[in-house]
């Protein structure tokens, strides 16, 4: 039998490998070739059946209809069992699929790349979907313009392609093996003839070839160690011995027994392959590769080898610093800026900096820059104050300047002169600076004495504005800045300094909305006796809306309540609300109905709208909405309009709440729909409740929900408006505000009866002193005999012009709330004008003396006709301040001019 230790034995072992190695790497080869051949066709049959998916006709049109996974899932389905492929999925733009084989994944993400796809190119992938690992193929799915309005992918799983490798590995191993039976008998016949003629190696030879084997071993300046499978040491050289510091009895003990560090002793066990791995091992950096012995056939374990590689650690070190930088650098560019404020992005610079830069970061900033401007220019040497607006450190008790303080820098200061100069400054050692020293002796020597030594002073500049400085401080225990490090913290710098100035022009025009959106929105309400009325008025915590409200008294103690809004925020929609809650002021002085109003606003909305087209050469609607209201108190009614606004609640006494049935009419600036008023009468002491959308509408709940929260928080009696405001707020302020919010309460009230007299009036001249005698009797029992002679003035050129131009029967009247109004109505819907009369004029003179003596004067008109009325105050001498006396018409009823 062939002793296998022989040259011969081993010849014919090493044969019976080669032969093996061959019939493997032909098995291999085979394998490899068949997986190519199965990702060939499972490529080309995917690519075939997205294709031809997404250039079959209806398509586009299905992906963009109402559901189209109700629409395609049953084609996909249908297409994919006829291509034979595994899977084929519709997405939209975003990648959310439309279809899947199974049905729970339709709606998720697709899994995939689809950026190409969406450019117009077919992307080829394998990657781990719902069904395994597929291998897919990703078309874009284009209109008949070109553009890519979804993507349709196919695939299949790889191991579901069949291959001729199942057919062809019998033969192949039949082969091997006839082969392998072959070399084997070669093998011996040859081994059995080396046998007897060489006999063997001799002991002498075997002893030579072992004693080269070793000198060579020991001679190289490599290490090298061989660990056994039961991991001990079965030899190590000299360099392994000096480079791991190992014991002369190193053979035969376990390495870990050998107090090597835990990666070391890990690594010699391990028995997996590697290659020029870094290991550090006391003060060497050492290289290392590791190769196992039993796969050729040999014992179990492992060799390694070991180079010293101390040179590199400097370079290692370098490139450690290197690594440290960029990943800090990447996390300011993620971590600075996810505000528009300004403090904030200043605390998030000094944050950032102080985890592994520095141990102490300030962040100073120029007064002018938190308020949204830019710094002045000032002259090199001049002191600088800024204010310290974030510090951030190791610890909270540093003896540096505290946050909020406003502190005066020296001009020789490296603050001072990077924040005047724009340039950096490096202070390795802050002991020795004279320039830092002269700034505060007291607090110069608790900063030395606390334990930092080096600071690093950097301006912050972003397009050309100086806005402050950031100042990097270390303490004993790290090494001192250099300028490797000035560059890294200009770097910081840099970038905090664009989001600060980001946020700075942010604030600047933020504030300059704000302040215009105040100036536009009341500054209190007025005085008026129709109406107790509470608001609120809450503007987005992001961007300026287009909300509005008001309270206009109008003549006969009537009060108009208005909220509007315009859709969208900033600076256009603050200036759009402007001028719509102007235009609603100086049409609600023509006393017109509410429908009428809103029509006459739809077409200012309208031609704001054609301005900006001039403009812009394209036509943009605005998007406005209004509810006017009218409440009268003499008669407790009050009608109502609304062009696209939601409909007011209305709080009954006992308590009930509703939204009223109030025809909503289109928004603002749409035009060619007439508004519709609707008229309801209010019990004295319910309420009236107006609002705009930003009250009821948010992302967490639907219209209809916010409505029945509305009525829900206003059911309930003896509340007063202020009170209801404070609900219904509480019950629908939303935790983040996305729009403005203006919420109007008014509780009713009547005229008392009273204080309204009202008489008909005869068509006669004659019937002028009647009514003024019964002007003077209601005066005197209500106690205004101080207004008698105006009041008898007023109704006595009323009266007169209604006699001599009006037709129908005349009525007068006087209410007496806080002022006192006389009114005089007829059928006629001509008016008088007010006029200047020359000296030889008859007439014309009439109202130029009521309007002389009244506060206010007026006519609105009615569906009967119109009525011209007078205001004036009750103050003592109010309304007779005009020269009287210099007057010389005469005031009985035959001579009292009338204007026409």
């Amino acid at each position: 039998m062939m002793n296998i230790r022989s040259v011969a034995g081993q010849m014919f072992v090493l044969q019976v490998l080669i032969v093996l190695l061959l019939v493997v790497a032909a098995v291999v080869a085979l394998l490899i070739q068949s997986r190519s051949d199965r990702y060939d066709a499972a490529r080309d049959r995917s690519l075939a059946a997205a294709q031809a998916f997404a250039h079959s006709p209806g398509l586009v049109d299905a992906m963009q209809g109402p559901d189209p996974s109700a629409v395609l899932q049953p084609l996909t389905e249908a297409a994919r069992k006829d291509a034979h492929v595994d899977f084929i999925v519709v997405t939209d733009r975003n990648g959310i699929r439309y279809t899947h084989p199974q049905p729970e994944q339709i709606g998720k993400q697709f899994v995939g790349t689809i950026g190409p796809s969406l450019n117009g190119a077919v992307t080829v992938e394998q990657v781990h979907g719902p069904l395994g690992l597929e291998y897919q193929v990703v078309v874009p799915v284009e209109d008949a313009n070109g553009s890519v309005v979804g993507i349709v992918s196919s695939g299949m799983k790889v191991a579901n392609v069949s291959s001729a490798v199942n057919r062809q590995l019998p033969v192949v191993l039949g082969a091997g093996t006839v082969a392998l039976g072959l070399a084997t008998a070669g093998t011996a016949l040859v081994g059995r003839r080396l046998l007897r003629q060489t006999h063997g190696l001799g002991p002498e030879e075997m002893t030579r070839m072992y004693e080269h084997h070793d000198a060579v071993l020991h001679a190289v300046r490599e290490g090298v160690a061989i660990v056994g499978g039961d991991g001990r040491v079965r030899l190590a050289n000299d360099e392994a011995r000096r480079l791991l510091d190992l014991p002369p009895d190193v053979e035969g003990r376990a390495v870990t027994d050998l107090g090597l560090a835990p990666r070391t002793a890990e690594l010699l066990v391990s028995g997996r392959a590697v290659s020029d791995e870094v290991l550090p091992v006391g003060e060497r950096l050492l290289a290392v590769n590791t190769r196992p012995t039993d796969s050729g056939g040999g014992p179990s374990g492992s060799v390694t080898t070991l180079r010293d590689s101390t040179e590199l650690l400097a370079l290692a070190g370098k490139a450690e610093i290197a690594r440290g930088r960029l990943r800090l650098l990447y996390d300011a560019s993620m971590s600075i800026g996810t505000t528009l404020d300004v403090r904030r992005t200043a605390e998030e610079l000094a944050q950032v900096a102080t985890r592994e830069f520095c141990d102490y970061a300030t962040v100073d900033l120029a007064e002018e820059v938190l308020r949204g401007e830019e710094p002045p220019v000032l002259t090199v040497g001049a002191p600088v104050e800024l204010e310290r607006v974030a510090v951030t450190g190791v610890r909270d008790d540093s003896p540096l300047y505290p946050q909020g303080e406003l502190v005066r820098w020296a001009g020789s200061t490296p603050h001072a002169a990077g924040f005047v100069s724009g340039r950096s400054a490096l202070v390795p050692e802050v002991a020795v600076d004279a320039g830092w020293r002269k700034q505060d002796a007291e607090r110069t020597r608790a900063v030395m004495d606390f334990g930092l030594v080096s600071l690093v002073a950097v301006p912050l500049t972003a397009r050309g504005v100086l806005m402050g400085v950031a100042c990097y401080w270390r303490g004993r225990d790290k090494e001192p800045f250099d300028e490797d490090d000035l560059s890294l913290g200009e770097e910081l710098a840099a970038r905090a300094a664009v989001s600060i100035d980001n946020a700075r022009r942010y604030t600047r025009e933020h504030t300059m909305a704000v302040t215009l959106q105040h100036s536009l929105l009341p500054r209190g309400l007025p005085e008026q006796s129709a109406l107790d009325v509470a608001y609120r008025y809450l503007p987005a915590q992001a961007g300026v809306g287009g909300d509005w409200f008001d309270v206009i008294p109008l003549s006969g103690t009537r009060v108009a309540l208005v909220v509007g809004d315009v859709v969208g925020h900033g600076l256009h929609a603050a200036a759009t609300m402007g001028r719509l809650r102007t235009a609603v002021q100086n049409f609600s002085t023509l006393d017109l109905p509410p429908d009428e109003l809103l029509g006459h606003l739809d077409d200012l909305v309208t031609h704001i709208d054609q301005e900006a087209a001039a403009v812009e050469g394209s036509l943009a609607i605005t998007g406005a909405t209004c509810l006017y209201a009218i409440y009268d108190p003499t008669t407790a009614t009050c009608v109502l309009a609304r062009a696209g606004h939601p409909p007011p609640a209305l709080v009954r006494l006992d308590g009930t709440a509703e939204l009223l049935d109030l025809p909503a009419g289109p928004p603002l600036g749409l035009g060619g729909m007439p508004f519709e008023a609707m008229e309801v009468r209010l019990d004295p002491g319910s309420s009236l409740v107006l609002y705009t959308d930003g009250l009821i509408e948010d992302r967490t709940r639907d219209l209809g929900v916010g409505l029945d929260v509305l009525t829900a928080s206003l059911a309930r009696p003896d509340r007063s408006p202020q009170e209801a405001c404070d609900a219904v707020l509480d019950a629908l302020l939303p935790a983040r505000q996305t729009d403005d919010i203006a919420l109007l309460v008014a509780r009713t009230r009547v005229l008392e009866p009273g204080r309204t007299a009202e008489w008909q009036v005869d068509e006669n001249p004659a019937a002028v002193a009647r009514a003024r005698a019964d002007a003077t009797r209601q005066l005197t029992e209500w106690g205004l005999d101080e207004a008698v002679f105006v009041t008898e003035l007023v109704l006595s050129e009323l009266v007169t012009n209604a006699i001599r131009y009006a037709t129908g029967p005349i009525t007068m009247r006087l209410l007496y709330d806080r002022t006192l109004i006389c009114e005089v109505s007829d059928t006629s819907s001509t008016a008088p004008h007010l006029r200047y009369a020359v000296a030889d004029d008859e007439g014309g003179r009439g109202l130029f003396l009521v309007a002389r003596l009244a506060e206010r004067w007026g006519v609105r008109y009615t569906s009967q006709g119109k009525i011209i009325w007078a205001e004036q105050f009750l103050e003592p001498g109010a309304g007779t301040a005009w020269p009287l006396d210099a007057m010389a018409w005469p005031v009985d009823d035959a001579a009292w001019p009338a204007d026409e």
